[in-house]
């Protein structure tokens, strides 16, 4: 099997798996807000970050997320697996350095269905440069790292 298609593999096993990460540790706020208020459902719909509002909101896995609608609140509600963020809303780089980072909700990047946040645009960049490598690493360090305090900078 070439890498690649080891690295997929990988990514569709992780993504399995991944409901069994529901209510772990997630990177929040003082407020408890995820994502730095982005709109979860937003980065699926539009393609972009997009600031939801504390009009309106839901609660999922310890954290208060917001939405720019009505109608993105719903679609969340109704499945909100499939928009969580990997690794709890912390950095994608830094959980496969083994480290938990918070973002600024504006570097993201969907895989496979799966949404994955970066600190900030300059870690995305590194990060994007071995997607499937880096999701690889951040599987395995995941569970080691996800009940730990977060890093500071």
């Amino acid at each position: 099997m070439s890498q690649p298609a080891r690295s997929i593999a990988a990514i569709a096993i992780w993504l399995a798996a991944a409901h069994a990460f529901a209510g772990v540790e997630t990177s929040t706020d003082a407020n408890d807000v995820i994502l730095a208020g982005h709109d979860a459902v937003a980065y699926f719909t539009q393609g972009e970050p997009v600031l939801g509002t504390a009009e309106f909101t839901a609660q999922y896995a310890g954290a208060v997320y917001r939405f720019a609608s009505a109608e993105n609140r719903s679609a969340f509600q109704a499945n909100p697996q499939r928009y969580a963020p990997a690794y709890g809303g912390y950095c994608a780089f830094g959980t496969a350095l083994g480290k938990k980072f918070a973002v600024d909700g504006r570097a993201f990047e969907i895989v496979e269905g799966r949404l994955y946040v970066n600190k900030n645009l300059s870690v995305y960049e590194t990060w994007k440069k071995d997607i499937p490598g880096n999701i690889v690493k951040a599987e395995g360090q995941w569970p080691s790292i996800r009940d730990a305090a977060p890093a500071s900078l």
